[in-house]
């Protein structure tokens, strides 16, 4: 089987966690990729069955096979992490990654590719809501046997016990595909997703102010009125609506073929990849079209930089900078050319009811310094039109085209998901009664490779004897309508007002990062009001209406900036930390936020945020502060927000929430009076690299971060910000050191 033409499929939908109550299945081929006992890389195409949390990895199709044993087979448990990798190169061919492992054990690594981003994305969904299933079981309560199941499922050392059972009661579902055989070619199919985000820009509001200037080839073109106040130049974005996924038009896009890139793009039809780097960024060389030369005729070459995120809502975001790359050296008579800087967002839309179309936005945003610009846009000047931007916001228009001349893009793949209608279900142990140990899957699925005929592909015709499949280890790794103001949080719901309050002296509390004196102060940090974020108003569970934060419920005393060697947890428990002083243990309550930022050297962001009364035990807060890591990753949640800065480092970041347990892997820490909350930004090859653009700009950024605690249901409506922060133009080497 040939690599680069290889394709997966997987069910997808239903995800979420409305039905913990019942059975949901997924399946699907996808590509298992591992090391074995003798140290040699593998890729095998694998039949993936996923039904609550239970999970088993086949050779054949069981559905077609019913006597068929499970090679690997395993327990999906509430400590779960699920990673996009990106693309990988495989024998020339493109694998989209993703990988999981266990938080309390992140050695154990397990790997599963396939043919394309959106099926790689349908497959983390059904990984996510195995592990809310597993979730749902541990909190209606587990029996003794369960809850010794899962100790061991915990301990991952040593090899995978042999599975020793043959499938059974396997349902006769829909066929996703046309079976092995049409995975030896390139899927053209992709999976919807109507995730409901039409209209929403984020939960922070932003200074850019456009104005649709234009429309031209079913797009529209606007330009930022507030960025011709900066004399740097003009920003201008073109936007169009395509029928198809935000996954499919994210693969065209990043595609570097010639043949495709023709079809669609006027301007960068010949680009070569140069060098690709853990799954999210690369650098590309190309050569404009002649049309586009200097007067000179000379021939125009560039290199450029793109790095993505893929959002938690599944936006793309993609940056293109300008770039030099030593393996592309400028060349004689050639003149090398800078692009202009721009960013491509790719986001979902809703689904018009009673169609099966997906539909997703695009929107094109870049820098142009030209004075052309106006002339264009109030007299229709041709000389523009034949400019090297122009020809950039028109590929908007030529995605649109040419995805909609291609029906297979933008058509959805049938999805099978099986719900059954047992009002509730737990399939800890009979899914695998004969089973001698219910393996953690990604223990099962991480484990070495066996030699054995259980795991050769020798008697079967899907891989070439003569394949040789070389892996890298890759390293891994993130216009509203008016809304109404909520209410300061209700003291009686989250505090308790039958206790005095205690006066918060700022002057009592010291951190290496000093508090700024005003707005124009720089190199320190403020806490501003809530009124920049939007958030979960009283209705958000009938209508999705969300309001203006007010003022959050703890105080910001302190902050210490760190400078050290490797990340450190538990920093509330030294010596020198404000938690331990005699003014930090008179407080009620302290929230510790730890942002552990990777870099050269590593820093620790440290936020100390305190309470004028203790906790009500009935609150939100409460339920937080008591409950286990499962639930306060899937509540804890930040909203970050540049206010001033580079705009591509703004479009990096973003302005969406984020639940920070599902994006990275956070550490809880309960003692004595206080909360600490470390935070491994490193833990994310996505966030890893905004971190990185955000560090290169560190001085000239004012970011403001917003941390709340996610409501989700009726009764703890409407959502309350815990704290805020503005961290105004920091400068690394103000950073102190840190001495364990």
């Amino acid at each position: 089987m040939e690599a680069s033409s290889s394709s997966s499929s997987a069910s997808g939908g239903g995800g979420g966690t409305e039905e913990k109550g019942g059975r949901f299945e997924y399946f699907g081929w996808v590509y298992h990729l591992g090391v074995n006992s003798i140290g040699h890389e593998y890729c095998h195409l694998r039949f993936l069955f996923i039904r609550g949390k239970c999970v088993s990895m086949y050779k054949r199709d069981p559905h077609q096979n019913p006597g068929i044993k499970p090679i690997r087979q395993g327990i999906i448990g509430p400590t779960l992490m699920v990673e996009e990798l990106g693309p990988r190169k495989v024998n020339n061919g493109d694998f989209y990654v993703i990988c999981f492992y266990n938080r309390l054990d992140e050695t154990r690594k397990g790997e599963v590719a396939c043919a394309t981003a959106g099926e790689a994305q349908k497959w983390m969904e059904a990984f996510e809501q195995a592990k809310s299933q597993a979730e749902y079981e541990l909190s209606r309560g587990a029996s003794a046997r369960e809850r010794l199941n899962q100790e061991t499922e915990i301990n991952l050392e040593g090899h995978r016990p042999r599975v020793r059972r043959y499938a059974s009661g396997l349902r006769k579902l829909k066929r996703i595909g046309q079976g092995p055989e049409s995975l030896l070619r390139l899927s053209s199919k992709f999976f919807g997703n109507s995730d409901g985000f039409e209209g929403e820009i984020g939960d922070a509001f932003e200074a850019h102010q456009w104005k649709c200037v234009r429309t031209m080839s079913g797009i529209r073109v606007f330009e930022d009125i507030a960025s011709h106040k900066n004399g740097k130049g003009i920003l201008a974005k073109s936007v169009g609506v395509i029928d198809a996924t935000a996954d499919s038009v994210f693969e065209v896009f990043l595609n570097t073929d010639r043949r495709k890139r023709y079809e669609w793009d006027m301007l960068m039809g010949d680009l070569q990849l140069i060098e690709s780097y853990d799954g999210h960024y690369d650098v590309v060389y190309g050569t404009y079209d002649p049309k586009y030369q200097t007067r000179w005729h000379s021939k125009r070459d560039f290199i450029f930089s793109r790095q993505w995120f893929h959002a938690q809502d599944g936006t793309y975001t993609i940056l293109q900078f300008p770039a030099i790359h030593k393996k592309k050296p400028p060349k004689v008579g050639c003149r090398r050319t800078k692009i202009n800087p721009s960013t491509w967002e790719i986001r979902n839309l809703n689904t018009p009811m009673g169609s099966n179309v997906p539909r997703c936005i695009v929107t094109h945003t870049l820098e142009i310094h030209s004075t052309s610009w106006h002339k264009w846009k109030n007299s229709q000047d041709t000389k523009f039109e034949k400019s090297i931007p122009y020809a950039l916001l028109c590929q908007v228009a030529g995605l649109k085209e040419y995805i909609g001349a291609n029906p297979a893009l933008h058509q959805q793949d049938s999805v099978s998901v099986v719900h059954s209608k047992l009002s509730s279900i737990s399939l800890s142990g009979a899914e695998f009664e004969n089973a001698e140990v219910q393996d953690e899957f990604y223990d099962a699925i991480a484990a070495e490779s066996s030699t054995s005929d259980d795991e050769s592909d020798e008697d079967e015709g899907l891989e070439h004897k003569d394949q040789k499949v070389k892996l890298k280890n890759i390293s891994w790794a993130m216009t509203a309508l008016p809304l109404k103001r909520t209410a300061a949080p209700n003291l009686c719901k989250e505090l308790d007002s039958h206790a005095s309050p205690i006066e918060i002296d700022a002057s009592d509390f010291n951190g290496s990062l000093r508090k700024g004196k005003d707005e124009n102060d720089t190199d320190c940090w403020t806490s501003p009001s809530g009124e920049g974020f939007k958030i979960r108003g009283k209705n958000y569970r009938k209508d999705n209406s969300k309001v203006v934060g007010g003022d959050p419920l703890l105080k910001l005393v302190a902050i210490d900036w760190l400078k050290v060697d490797k990340a450190v947890d538990k920093v509330a428990l030294h010596s020198r930390s404000m938690v331990q002083s005699e003014a930090g243990k008179k407080l009620p309550f302290i929230l510790v936020l730890n942002l552990q930022v990777p870099a050269k050297p590593n820093y620790s962001l440290v936020l100390y945020y305190a309470s004028e009364r203790p906790i009500n035990k009935d609150s939100l807060l409460a339920k937080f502060l008591e409950g286990d890591d499962m639930f306060r990753d899937s509540r804890f949640k930040l909203i970050p927000s540049i206010v001033e800065g580079y705009w591509m480092v703004k479009r990096a970041v973003g302005t969406k929430a984020c639940l920070l347990g599902k994006a990275v892997t956070c550490k809880y820490f309960k003692q004595d009076n206080f909360l600490e909350i470390d935070v491994d930004i490193g833990s994310s090859s996505v966030a890893r690299s905004v971190v990185g653009l955000v560090l290169g700009y560190v001085t000239s950024l004012v970011v403001d971060l917003a941390i709340l605690i996610e409501a989700k249901e009726e009764s703890e409506l409407p959502e309350y910000i815990l704290g805020t922060v503005r961290l105004n133009r920091v400068r690394l080497e103000s950073a102190v050191p840190f001495e364990v």
